[in-house]
């Protein structure tokens, strides 16, 4: 089938890619957003506000056919990378600078008293738990970047919405195609639901 080939080939690599550099876009930003240096504040929050204020599909179009004009071109797949990776960045940091924050400052303080520098207290103490307290939030951004994906048809990428819309024209069956398309996503998100209670289960096991 079609539609199915396309989610294997290009929705899910494509999600999972961009989630990857979201992922390290969103620690930088939130540990830069936590730092006590006022110049990677203001940058950081200024990234924030812009990709969490302006559309996905406003965004994509930009990078797809705004930056060309300033001599910054780049393919379909490219394009689609950077940009959802920079909104999932924008917004899973808030995610991970909560789950920091959320960490009881005693347990910074007892680190430091025992001799231990502030990235080995991150590496060691902090890290772990932030990880367990932001898996819900960060399964629910990658469960809307896997359906948010279908914009990337608007740039002529061939991902399942395109190849429907594509079929739809040549068999003039819109409605069976859309949502047969939407029965994919729904199959795909529900898959992730099931691993993020999967994921939730294991991390609080090692709750005392």
């Amino acid at each position: 089938m079609p539609i199915a080939v396309a989610g294997a080939k290009i929705t899910i690599p494509l999600s999972i890619i961009s989630f990857a550099f979201g992922l390290v876009i969103a620690v930088i930003t939130a540990l830069a957003r936590l730092s006590k240096i006022k110049i990677l504040k203001i940058i950081f929050d200024f990234y924030v506000w812009i990709f969490r204020g302006t559309p996905m599909l406003v965004q994509l179009f930009i990078v797809f056919y705004g930056l060309p004009k300033v001599g910054i071109q780049f393919d379909v797949w490219s394009a689609a990378i950077v940009a959802f990776s920079l909104n999932v960045g924008a917004y899973a940091s808030e995610a991970i600078r909560a789950a920091i924050l959320s960490v009881p400052k005693g347990q910074w303080e007892a680190a430091l008293s025992l001799g231990m520098n502030k990235v080995m207290i991150l590496r060691r103490i902090i890290a772990p738990q932030a990880m367990r307290i932001s898996i819900p939030p960060l399964s629910n951004t990658f469960i809307s970047l896997v359906k948010d994906t279908s914009l990337a048809a608007s740039i002529t990428m061939v991902d399942m919405f395109m190849v429907a819309q594509r079929i739809a024209a040549r068999t003039f069956e819109p409605l069976l195609l859309y949502v047969l398309v939407a029965v994919m996503y729904l199959i795909i998100c529900t898959a992730l639901t099931f691993l993020q209670s999967y994921l939730e289960k294991r991390s609080s096991k090692f709750l005392g």
